[in-house]
């Protein structure tokens, strides 16, 4: 081939080749080149570009909870903490792989010491998302994404009695919008039941399906703000980045959710074949597979969208997104539409969008103060400020 290469060149008239004759490769790299930088221009253009970042972290959030809804919503389906080793196991592993394609730069060494001090956040992750998964079985997305809302009433309290926080009339109003939601939302989805709509079965089988979700919402709106609020308070003097947490929460959890798995769960052929039926088995698995990479990207997006835009539109997206992560609710899964449904909705994500203004606004007063102070932070600001600072 090279050969060939050679008789070729020497077949060409001499004025073709100039004095760059004897360039002439590297002259063609050249040539290549302005394609490579057009192409690399577009990349940076996109990775710079406010828009793709706020669709990017709708995308990743939406299908996070399409998949977790679909995984778990099996009539059969039993085995919540083999789901979540399998999101652990994959998170971790995608970390890892990320780490020596040199993709992550700033995951710092396994620390024993750092792991100690982190397990009892870990432990309370687990409560959360095991109860959110539970909670999510019995109740529809768009019911389960208003009532998501309480846990910001509840770690706003937290703040208050904890860390000093403070609360605006603003952000009461929103309360109020918030509690006056999920009220909506209850009274919807239990007249649904009663009038058999969007429900199968009887009602008092419907009602009783309900009544166990809203006993997990109200566990899961528990354990989600412990975690929130445990998580600020040891964050600090652990000298945390976002990958460090991340790594961290899913490689200390999965021990505890095998334990608990091997323990709580039943693991005869049955009972797998049962969940794992012939014809969605391997979708199921596809499912569970994509929600430990689903993890790792809503955490990038997060911090995408924050690095192009700022903090401030990261929270009014995280408010507006709620709209179409509950309308991704009616549109994949058979969820009651109905007048109080549709409303309950409207009013949740009126709510979001009142509460992202309160803390708007209390962000631009707090900055105009003089710094004699030092101003509450919620946990999530206080969180990115410790990574920031780390």
């Amino acid at each position: 081939m090279s050969n060939k290469k050679n008789e070729d060149l020497e077949m060409r008239p001499r004025e073709e080749l100039g004095e760059r004759d004897p360039f002439i490769g590297k002259g063609a790299s050249h040539r290549r080149a302005p394609s490579n930088v057009a192409v690399g221009n577009a990349f940076s253009k996109l990775d710079n570009t406010p828009g793709a970042s706020i669709l990017a972290y709708c995308l990743a959030s939406i299908s996070m909870t399409v998949v977790n809804k679909y995984v778990v919503s099996g009539s059969e389906w039993n085995l919540h903490f083999f789901y979540l080793v399998i999101q652990s196991i994959v998170c971790v592993g995608a970390i890892m792989v990320c780490k020596q394609a040199g993709m992550i730069k700033n995951l710092a060494p396994f620390d024993t010491g750092k792991a100690r001090r982190w397990f009892p956040i870990s432990v309370l992750l687990v409560g959360m998302i095991y109860t959110g998964n539970k909670a999510l079985q019995f109740l529809s997305v768009p019911v389960y994404t208003i009532f998501k809302n309480l846990t910001i009433i509840v770690i706003a309290y937290g703040e208050v009695l904890w860390f000093g926080g403070s609360v605006s009339p603003m952000s009461l109003l929103a309360f109020g919008l918030m509690v006056l939601s999920s009220v909506v939302a209850a009274w919807a989805d239990i007249q649904a039941a009663i009038n058999g709509i969007g429900h199968t079965g009887d009602s008092t089988a419907a009602l009783s399906t309900l009544n166990a979700g809203y006993a997990w919402m109200s566990l899961n709106v528990f354990c989600t703000s412990s975690y929130v609020l445990g998580m600020r308070k040891v964050i600090k003097k652990m000298n945390f980045k976002d990958w460090d947490t991340m790594f961290y929460n899913n490689l200390l959890t999965i021990p505890v959710l095998v334990v608990c798995s091997l323990i709580a769960e039943d693991w005869s052929s049955d009972n797998l074949a049962r969940n794992f039926p012939i014809e969605s088995r391997n979708s199921l698995l596809i499912g569970m597979i994509y929600s430990g990479f689903g993890a790792i990207f809503i955490s990038y997006c997060s911090a995408w969208c924050i690095r192009v835009t700022s903090s401030t539109t990261y929270s009014m997206v995280g408010a507006l997104n709620k709209l179409p992560v509950a309308v991704s609710g009616l549109v994949f899964f058979d969820a009651p539409i109905t007048f109080g449904s549709v409303s309950a909705i409207f009013i949740g994500f009126v709510s979001g969008i009142v509460y992202s203004w309160a803390k708007v606004r209390q962000s631009m007063k707090s900055s105009s103060l003089l710094p004699t102070t030092q101003p509450a932070m919620s946990a999530s600001s206080q969180s990115h400020k410790d990574a920031a600072n780390s």
